[in-house]
């Protein structure tokens, strides 16, 4: 029941910025640990970063070492979303996004996420 919709990609030349949104429905925002991942053509789907859910006492996140220092995660709980801001995009970036979440805590591992959206594409020219 619950859906997750992806928002804001697009066509960036490198070096530049984009900010995806995740819109969350049907479900309890704040009890999920949220994450994002992404697929590039012909390849299997890579970790990007997690973010922890509500009930901790921070926020906690954690970044793939490919994007660590350019991207960050962040939750608005009272509007029932996930962020993604992402800085000197490179090529390599070019992917498909996904929105994930979980009930238990956060994970790298894609197949634990219960919860995805449709993706939306991310695209960095050279």
């Amino acid at each position: 029941q619950v859906q997750l919709v992806e928002s804001g990609g697009g066509l960036v030349q490198a070096g530049g910025s984009l900010r995806l949104s995740c819109a969350a429905s049907g479900g309890s925002f704040s009890s999920y640990s949220m994450g994002w991942f992404r697929q590039a053509p012909r390849a299997a789907r890579e970790f990007v970063a997690v973010i922890s859910k509500s009930g901790d006492s921070t926020y906690s996140t954690y970044y793939s070492d490919s994007v660590k220092g350019r991207f960050t995660i962040s939750r608005d709980n009272s509007e029932n979303k996930l962020y993604l801001q992402m800085n000197s995009l490179k090529p390599e970036d070019t992917a498909v996004y996904y929105c994930v979440g979980r009930r238990a805590l956060f994970t790298r591992n894609a197949r634990e996420y219960d919860y995805w959206g449709q993706g939306t594409q991310v695209t960095v020219s050279s």
